[in-house]
């Protein structure tokens, strides 16, 4: 029976990652984002579940890369699609009429679905995971969990933080087909990158992970959902550091 349990909870992050997907075509991206938070911390929590279980299984490595596509992949894809469209547009709004205004396609129409390219490079990154044997105590490339919070965290900074400057920053079309196209290659280079596994409790043996939680809380409680952009940038930055030394 306990078997069963991690895979289980596997199965909720692919639920909330379809209840994300529902809001993020619906244009309600702050909603989506609380259900791809919720995948995420599933998506945790079945790995720790089969490792104190003792019942790590290939079906369930299979099973937890099939959910973090839908999670991690398709709904970042979806809101940069979302985003790429607002940019054209005047902001905020159902979107509907960005496809359906006088019936008429436009070219600049084409730009949105620039945001799958996040899609695709998500399901190219799950693929190369499964049959890497090395991304145990660090990761190669930028987790697709860590680059949906860094997609999700964008729509969020937009409605609740609402500031002038980062709006327009945002919304600029050119900004947004850059980070589209540095998420891609984030999720696929090969930057080693470390991963928030403690053996134990020792400082001397987590240093950098210690230091990275503890400046990720600092920043989560000055910054707000600024923080997250902020805190992926701090991780692959200090990640680089920690090769070069």
């Amino acid at each position: 029976m306990k078997k069963h349990i991690p895979n289980f909870i596997t199965l909720l992050n692919v639920f909330c990652g379809c209840v994300a997907t529902v809001f993020a075509v619906l244009n309600r991206l702050e909603i989506a984002a609380l259900f791809v938070a919720l995948g995420i911390f599933f998506d945790f929590f079945d790995g720790l579940a089969a490792r104190v279980l003792h019942v790590k299984s290939d079906l369930g490595l299979q099973l937890d890369s099939l959910a973090d596509m839908i999670t991690s992949g398709l709904v970042p894809g979806i809101v940069m699609f979302q985003l790429l469209a607002m940019s054209q547009t005047d902001g905020w709004g159902d979107g509907s009429h960005f496809f359906l205004n006088e019936g008429v396609f436009q070219i600049s129409h084409i730009l949105p679905f620039m945001g799958f390219v996040i899609t695709m490079a998500s399901g190219y990154r799950l693929a190369k995971f499964n049959i890497d044997e090395n991304q145990v105590s660090s990761f190669i490339g930028l987790p697709t969990p860590a680059n949906a919070l860094l997609i999700l965290s964008l729509p969020l900074i937009l409605l609740y933080q609402n500031n002038d400057i980062l709006n327009g920053i945002i919304l600029n079309p050119w900004f947004l087909i850059g980070l589209t196209l540095v998420s891609a290659y984030l999720l696929n280079c090969s930057l080693p990158l470390f991963a928030l596994k403690f053996k134990n409790t020792s400082f001397k043996d987590n240093a950098l992970r210690y230091i990275f939680l503890i400046i990720s809380i600092v920043l989560i409680v000055t910054m707000q959902f600024l923080a997250i952009p902020l805190i992926i940038l701090f991780y692959v930055v200090s990640s680089f550091i920690q090769e070069r030394l």
